[in-house]
């Protein structure tokens, strides 16, 4: 699943990337109104965390500019505004939830998870290939009914490669997309969690679904 974050203050931007990175999200950032807008009209996230109190453009009118751009991305507004009034404010303009800072990281996960089960379910949501299963939401993979004990690095690697299943990944793209890194070729990094992600996803199984490309990268597809 894909977040985006619109907040202006570096620390709490940094800490809730991390901690939502670590919880399983893409998580991207934005750090001002106008590039948050841009953003969010023009890419596809499940949920957007939202401040109010932001350069260029405020919370409110990013907001309103999502929805009059025809977006219905939820929203949850994370704020230091805690009047009733800006609360109903932020209600009317089309935002889910709100919550105001200072918060608990425990709390704001616990409605990021309960805002996306409330999404109707999408065929993306769950990846299949052969008897792979994958519950992008739940953040459970099985495999032949087995459930795949994967930690959430391997988490991100596997639904990276299901989602652009067939699709050669170089090495560079899943270093962005994983680790939000660049490759560095000095680094085994990415050879090293996929060959721990085989371990558990195609070695005790007679097909396999992992492909090394020489030269290029890996590619997720049945044999």
């Amino acid at each position: 699943m894909r977040l985006l974050v619109i907040e202006d203050e570096a620390k709490t931007a940094k800490f809730l990337k991390k901690g939502l990175s670590e919880a399983g999200f893409v998580v991207d950032v934005a750090f001002d109104g106008n590039d948050g807008l841009e953003l969010a009209k023009n890419v596809e996230f499940d949920l957007i965390i939202l401040d109010i109190m932001l350069p260029g453009l405020d919370g409110w009118q990013v907001l309103t500019g999502l929805r009059k751009a025809g977006k219905t991305t939820q929203v949850l507004f994370l704020t230091a505004r805690d009047a009733v009034h800006e609360r109903v404010r932020g209600f009317e303009l089309g935002a889910d939830d709100y919550l105001v800072k200072p918060f608990a990281f425990s709390e704001l996960l616990a409605r990021v998870r309960s805002r996306l089960r409330r999404t109707p379910a999408r065929p993306q949501d769950v990846v299949r290939m052969a008897d792979l299963e994958i519950d992008l939401l739940r953040q459970r993979a099985t495999r032949a009914g087995q459930r795949l004990d994967l930690t959430t690095k391997e988490f991100l690697l596997l639904s990276l490669l299901a989602r652009r299943a067939g699709e050669v990944l170089s090495r560079t793209v899943i270093a962005e997309a994983v680790w939000d890194m660049n490759f560095d070729s000095e680094t085994n990094v990415v050879d090293v969690s996929v060959r721990r992600l085989r371990s558990k996803l195609d070695d005790p199984f007679a097909s396999k679904l992992i492909h090394t490309v020489r030269g290029s990268g890996y590619v997720l597809e049945a044999e």
